[in-house]
C-alpha cells in the first residue's frame, strides 16, 4: 500500500475496500471485529443480523490491510441515495490512529460507489491521541452521538488482578454497601452461555440445559424493569420483542452476559445487562425496582462487583462503566447537575473518564444530502406536534 498525506500533512497509508465477505469469510467475522483489542459488540454477526430485522442493509466489508468492518446503511424514501453508519468502528485494536482514519476513507470511498451519500462513524478512539483532527484532514466533521455518550468511565484491571485487589480500588463507603446488600440476603444470578455449569463465586446460574427459557424469562422482567427506570429518569425504551430478539441472539453468540439481583423472597431487585467484547466487559443497560431499594440498598453496587469480578477471572483488562452524559455537554458533570451523582458512583467502583473522539461524518453527495437531512427535520418536528399539543403547549 502506497501512503497519502492529509490536508495537515500526516501521512495515512492509502487502503480500500476489497469486497464483501463470503460465508467462508464469515466464519472467523467475529473474531476479527469483536473479539480482537478495540473490537465491539456493534461489529458482530449478531448486530448485523439484528438491523437488517430492523430495515438496515449490512454490508461486511474486507480491506486490503487485512481490517474488516461492518457497515450499515439507510437508503433515503423516494430521493435515492441514503446514509452509510460504521458503528462502534473500523475497529481500532493496536492500529494507530492513522491507520484507523485509512479505513475511514476507505469505507467512504465505497459508500460513495455504492450510492450512499454520508458516512458516519464513531470508533472509540481517545481524543487524546489526536484522532478528530487527523479525520479533520480527510474531509470528516465532528456530529451529535450516535450512542449515549462520547466517553467513557473505565475500571483498568491489572493481569491477574484478585478479589483483595480489585476491592481496594472502590471507595471504601462503596465496599460497605456491597457487603450490606450481600448481609440482607441478595443474590445474583448469572444469564450467560459463558457461564456453564459454574458461574464463579458469589453467583448463581441456571443449568446449560435450562439457560435459554430462563433468560427469555429474564430479558422480559428486565426490560420491565428499564421501562420502569426509563419513566422516572425521563428516557424511552424500545419495545419487548426487538429488545428481546437482540438480546437473546447476543446471548447466544457469546456477547451478552444479564446479571439479575434478588432478594430474599426470590423477587427481582435490580439487573443490568453487560457485553463481552475487546478486552473488556462493557456495562450496557440497568434498572431497579425503586420501592425496594431501601430494603435492598447496595444492589447495584454488588451487581457491578460481580462483573468487576466475572471480568478479571475471563483475564479482561478493563471494565467499561458507559458514560455519563450531560446534556449538551461534552465533559465530565460538575457538582449540582444531574448526572453528577452517577459520575461520582462510578468513580468509587474504580473508574476513570476517558474522553473519546465521539461520532464524525464526511458527505459524499452535498445536494442530495442536504434535502434528506431538511426532510428529516421536518418530520421530527411533526411528530413533536403531538407532544407540545399534550403538554399544553397549544392550549388557548
Amino acid at each position: 500500500m502506497s501512503a497519502v498525506a492529509d490536508s495537515a500533512g500526516t501521512r495515512i497509508a492509502a487502503v480500500r475496500v476489497l469486497r464483501e465477505a463470503t460465508q467462508e469469510d464469515l466464519a472467523a467475522w467475529d473474531v476479527r471485529t469483536v473479539d480482537a483489542p478495540g473490537g465491539d459488540v456493534q461489529q458482530s454477526l449478531a448486530w448485523a443480523a439484528h438491523r437488517e430485522r430492523t430495515g438496515w442493509e449490512a454490508h461486511r466489508l474486507l480491506l486490503d490491510d487485512g481490517s474488516a468492518a461492518l457497515v450499515l446503511g439507510h437508503r433515503w424514501r423516494i430521493l435515492g441515495g441514503g446514509r452509510a453508519y460504521v458503528p462502534k468502528g473500523p475497529v481500532a485494536g493496536g492500529a494507530t490512529p492513522q491507520a484507523v482514519a485509512a479505513r475511514l476513507g476507505a469505507i467512504a470511498a465505497w459508500a460513495r460507489d455504492t450510492g450512499f451519500d454520508v458516512v458516519t462513524a464513531d470508533p472509540e478512539i481517545p481524543a487524546a491521541g489526536g484522532f478528530p483532527a487527523i479525520l479533520a484532514g480527510i474531509g470528516f466533521q465532528p456530529v451529535e452521538e450516535i450512542g449515549p455518550s462520547r466517553h467513557r468511565v473505565s475500571v483498568p484491571i491489572p493481569p491477574g488482578a484478585g478479589d483483595v485487589l480489585l476491592l481496594e480500588g472502590m471507595a471504601q463507603k462503596t465496599r460497605q454497601q456491597i457487603l450490606a446488600a450481600e448481609r440482607r440476603g441478595v443474590r445474583v444470578v448469572r444469564y450467560d452461555l459463558r457461564a456453564g455449569d459454574d458461574p464463579g463465586p458469589g453467583l448463581e446460574a441456571p443449568a446449560p440445559a435450562r439457560l435459554a427459557d430462563a433468560a427469555e424469562d429474564a430479558f422480559g422482567r428486565f426490560h420491565a424493569l428499564l421501562v420502569a427506570t426509563g419513566e422516572r429518569r425521563g428516557f424511552r425504551v424500545g419495545g419487548l420483542p426487538v429488545a428481546v430478539a437482540w438480546w437473546r441472539a447476543a446471548l447466544d453468540a457469546g456477547h451478552l452476559l444479564l446479571l439479575e439481583a434478588r432478594g430474599t423472597a426470590d423477587e427481582p431487585v435490580a439487573a443490568a445487562i453487560l457485553y463481552r467484547h475487546g478486552n473488556r466487559l462493557t456495562y450496557s443497560h440497568s434498572g431497579d425496582v425503586a420501592a425496594l431499594r431501601s430494603t435492598y440498598p447496595g444492589s447495584m453496587g454488588l451487581i457491578l462487583w460481580r462483573a468487576l469480578q466475572v471480568t478479571a477471572r475471563e483475564g479482561r483488562g478493563e471494565l467499561d462503566l458507559g458514560g455519563v452524559d450531560v446534556r449538551g455537554a461534552r465533559r465530565e458533570p460538575l457538582p449540582g447537575e444531574p448526572t453528577y451523582g452517577l459520575l461520582r458512583f462510578k468513580q468509587s467502583l474504580g473508574g476513570h473518564w476517558i474522553e473519546l473522539s465521539g461520532a464524525h461524518e464526511r458527505v459524499l453527495r452535498r445536494p442530495r444530502y442536504a434535502i434528506a437531512a431538511g426532510t428529516q427535520r421536518a418530520a421530527r418536528r411533526i411528530r413533536a406536534i403531538p407532544a407540545a399539543l399534550g403538554r399544553g403547549g397549544g392550549a388557548a
